[in-house]
């Protein structure tokens, strides 16, 4: 594939805005049929969005996160499950920038402009937590690696031109190990059953004695030896595909009341969008859209003053902005997709109408990780002024 190259941050907004009113259009068929949406992340790939994160001294646009979380945002009101594909693409693309080497730079960023993607392996399932991996890379004498493991939740690996994986090594340090989708001993299954985001594809990626060569490994875990974004970007990316979700169903939630719900007779209006209680409520549900993308809008701009200047202090204060900013989004994402239904009347629950999907993937989505840690977190900085911690997941 040749992935056009985006220039700017004001060039990818464009685009994006663009692709998210042609990916609208089918979103509903797609997850009513499970029908994987193979032709549009093609054209996402082709169009340059992927590569958007590319430092500039690679040929990329390097854009903001404000724009990266916009550009989110954007896709996931349309379409929540495309949205969630690539975001482990770019959580990925920030490893090899912030330890890959010169050489691993040089060719992985030019991978990801010529429109390769990645996908991700990183969850187990049936550990003790989620910290809790059990892949592992066993060295070999000529300075390889054979890596095994079994993971869940594979976002992305479907589609992927490159796997990134999660995996430990011989002295229990981390690791990602960037692993051709096709390599041998690599298997990728679309086992995905979830009630939501139904056509993400997050299936079980299974990985036996997979040769990996001693470049295509980066040390991940020295991410975490000082100030580090890498849990904040990622936990950006979530927050803006749950703003998302709660923009799509508030305004399905409106195209629905203006042409097909009814004024409760009682209301003495002639049609719902008159109704007062039904105007206090639309009130309601948008003054926390616009809180969770306002919070969305302060959470980014943190993490890019921090990538300017990169201290405990600063790292510390954009993971903070961003946990407020997800639980937010998160909790609005659930209650705007449910309340659709109050605000929309009976005809509204007909599966034929699939609006469900909505809350489907608000609830999905939102389980990724939870939002009450985020808060004791928020709270513990407040009160004492403790730094939040370095685990990746904030």
């Amino acid at each position: 594939m040749t992935a056009k190259v985006i220039a700017d941050d004001v060039e990818a907004l464009a685009v994006a805005a663009t692709l998210a009113d042609e990916f609208r259009a089918g979103a509903s068929e797609r997850d009513a049929e499970r029908r994987l949406p193979r032709e549009e992340l093609e054209r996402l790939t082709a169009s340059g969005l992927l590569a958007v994160t590319v430092p500039a001294e690679y040929g990329g646009a390097d854009v903001r996160q404000e724009t990266l979380a916009e550009i989110f945002r954007l896709l996931a009101a349309a379409d929540a499950s495309l949205a969630q594909i690539p975001q482990n693409h770019f959580v990925y693309v920030n490893v090899i920038r912030r330890q890959g080497s010169p050489g691993q730079q040089e060719f992985f960023f030019k991978e990801v402009l010529a429109g390769r993607r990645f996908g991700n392996a990183q969850s187990e399932a049936g550990t003790r937590h989620v910290q809790d991996v059990r892949t592992r890379l066993e060295p070999r004498p000529d300075g390889s690696y054979l890596l095994t493991g079994v993971k869940h939740y594979s976002t992305g690996a479907l589609f992927a031109d490159w796997i990134p994986v999660l995996a430990r090594a011989d002295d229990d340090n981390l690791n990602v190990a960037y692993v051709p989708r096709d390599a041998d001993g690599v298997t990728v299954v679309d086992d995905w059953d979830g009630m939501g985001q139904r056509t993400t594809a997050s299936g079980t990626v299974r990985l036996d004695a997979v040769r990996v060569p001693a470049d295509r490994v980066v040390p991940h875990h020295l991410t975490f030896q000082g100030p580090q974004l890498h849990g904040a970007v990622a936990q950006l990316l979530h927050a803006a595909i749950d703003a998302g979700i709660a923009a799509g169903a508030l305004a399905e939630a409106v195209e629905f009341v203006r042409a097909k719900s009814r004024p409760w007779f009682e209301s003495g209006v002639d049609t719902a969008a008159e109704d007062p209680l039904l105007i206090q409520r639309f009130g309601e549900l948008a003054l926390q859209v616009r809180a969770s993308e306002a919070l969305l809008g302060v959470a980014a701009r943190a993490v890019d003053a921090a990538r300017d200047e990169l201290t405990d202090d600063s790292a510390a204060e954009a993971s903070i902005a961003v946990a407020a900013a997800k639980a937010h989004t998160a909790a609005t994402a659930v209650e705007v997709a449910g309340a659709l239904f109050e605000v929309s009347g009976t005809r509204s629950a007909l599966n034929s109408l699939n609006l469900h999907r909505h809350w489907r993937d608000a609830r999905t989505h939102t389980l990724h990780d939870p939002a009450r840690w985020k808060i004791q977190h928020i709270g513990r900085y407040v009160l004492n002024g403790t730094k939040p911690p370095r685990h990746g997941l904030l």
